[in-house]
């Protein structure tokens, strides 16, 4: 067995196309500094998690873990997702990160794409069973491990065993992550990646962004986004702290991260909010009081967020980049460009080539709104359903964003509005068609469209426009939310507004005209 600590892992330059030994190379160099701690008061050096890595990687090879093992594992943020992707990443298995909010209506489509061989998942949190949902959807032939974090006092709640009888690590090629997007077409959708795609998808927080070795991050995403990959990556190319938050109260939590010394906060709106709330609460004194930047992505932050947070948290404000988990993390602003950061403009990454083109193809100029396409190390290799692939790239292989932007003289980006039909709540992705779907079903709609409404916590809102059914019952946001709940539909994507019209705008095709819902909406609120 090669340690993680072996000579072979000390080249000058961080590999950039193998986690493991990314992991590895890291290790080697700043053993005994601290990388990971969670708000269980656990933690461990950079040294610590190879090890730890190595004997969960060991414990899971007992399970019949190895290279190509499809593994699917839906954690909270916690020690514990950290440490199993870096294992399983040793092992040279696939691996399927599922947000913990996902529900049963998700999980039966993941598992159609995925076809997991292992499930690594909790018991139950925050009121829902997951053990048992998914081991109902998998199946008695699917090995179902719990990892109740909670439980675990100072250890890992994860299987360990001996490091020293796993082989040597396996080659990194190919696909070895399937992220989840909601996309604007339905149900999630297995977005796939190799080690190189998501190591550099850290290149634009890793060369754009002011990391220093002494930051700390506090880390309030799932983990088991594309984003959390990443971060992961970009720790063991800077060598910084991450500190993870399994749950994210806009109370108690940003006075946890100023007691961790939070040099660095994200990631969205709703958290800059709470932070500046709890900034208000606590007085004069600064909260964050070492505090030198915020990272921002999932939607442009609202124009005076940036000035909020500049003039009553500290530091240089809102760093907000752009990326989607079919091209993570395509660029942020220039830190010290505080019109960009302010019209949450930024620079494309190192590596990162972009298109903008108008409906017929053609490039457009300088200052014309387009569709945004791209092309760099961090594309994605394709989805699970193979069938979506065409419709992804365009005939020079770029990423087909859906988003429209412009580019300015400086050749800095800024979106202008999107072709997708999403809602983009809390930095999460709701497909309109999707919940369309589901609550067609209430007895009370003849017909719906969903739409995004702005929103100054959130980013935007699901809201439900109805022409109601004629003697149905009333339509209430509560009766909405049972039909999504039975439906096994997410929380988050449960509509949070209701507008009623008397009929729903579709073209020839029978298509939702959304443009014109929305200004229905307009003429009935004058």
């Amino acid at each position: 067995m090669r340690s993680a600590l072996a000579d072979s892992g000390r080249s000058d330059a961080a590999p950039l196309d193998d986690i493991w030994r990314l992991v590895e190379w890291r290790a080697a160099r700043t053993p005994d500094d601290q990388f990971l701690s969670d708000d269980y008061g656990r933690s461990l050096t950079f040294g610590e998690f190879a090890l730890a890595a190595e004997q969960v990687a060991a414990g899971l090879a007992e399970f019949g873990v190895g290279p190509g093992t499809r593994v699917m594992w839906q954690l909270p943020t916690a020690l514990e997702a950290v440490v199993l992707s870096a294992a399983l990443a040793r092992l040279g298995a696939v691996q399927n990160p599922v947000i913990a909010m996902f529900r049963e209506a998700e999980l039966r489509s993941l598992n159609e794409q995925f076809r997991p061989e292992v499930v690594v998942t909790v018991s139950s949190w925050r009121g829902f069973a997951h053990r048992d949902a998914i081991a109902a959807i998998v199946g008695p032939d699917v090995p179902v491990l719990v990892s109740d974090h909670w439980s675990a006092g100072t250890g890992l709640a994860l299987p360990l065993g001996d490091p020293t009888r796993l082989p040597e690590p396996a080659p990194s090629e190919g696909v070895r992550w399937i992220y989840t997007t909601s996309g604007s077409t339905g149900g999630p959708k297995g977005v796939q990646h190799s080690d190189a795609t998501l190591i550099n998808s850290c290149n634009a927080i890793s060369e754009q962004f002011p990391w220093l070795p002494t930051d700390v991050y506090a880390v309030s995403i799932p983990y088991s986004h594309i984003g959390g990959g990443g971060l992961l990556a970009n720790s063991m190319r800077t060598a910084h702290r991450m500190v993870l938050f399994d749950v994210f109260d806009p109370v108690e939590t940003p006075k946890r991260m100023a007691a961790h010394g939070a040099t660095i906060l994200g990631s969205a709106t709703p958290f800059f909010v709470a932070f500046l709330a709890a900034q208000r609460a606590h007085g004069p004194q600064p909260l964050f009081d070492k505090l030198r930047i915020c990272c921002g992505g999932g939607a442009p932050i609202p124009l005076d967020l940036d000035e909020q947070i500049r003039s009553e948290l500290g530091g240089i404000g809102v760093s907000d980049g752009y990326g989607l988990t079919e091209f993570p993390m395509a660029g942020y602003p220039d830190p010290d460009d505080e019109q960009a950061r302010r019209m949450s403009m930024w620079v494309p990454a190192p590596g990162v080539r972009v298109r903008i083109v108008d409906m017929d193809g053609r490039e457009c100029a300088t200052g014309e709104s387009g569709e945004l396409r791209l092309d760099g190390p961090q594309k994605f290799l394709g989805y699970l359903d193979s069938s979506r692939n065409a419709e992804a790239f365009d005939e020079q292989g770029y990423v087909r964003t859906g988003d429209l932007a412009a580019v300015d003289e400086g050749g800095r980006i800024m979106i202008t509005g999107r072709l997708k039909e999403i809602v983009v709540r809390n930095g999460e992705n709701i497909s309109m068609a999707e919940v369309e779907a589901v609550i067609a079903g209430h007895p009370g709609i003849e017909d719906v469209a969903v739409i995004g409404l702005p929103d100054a916590k959130r980013g935007e809102i699901c809201c439900a426009v109805i022409a109601p059914a004629a003697d149905g019952p009333d339509v209430t946001l509560d009766g909405l939310a049972e039909v999504c709940v039975a439906a096994g539909l997410a929380k988050y994507k449960i509509p949070e507004q209701i507008e009623i019209v008397s009929a729903i705008p579709r073209n020839a095709m029978g298509k939702v005209q959304r443009n014109l819902v929305r200004a229905q909406l307009r003429r009935q609120a004058e």
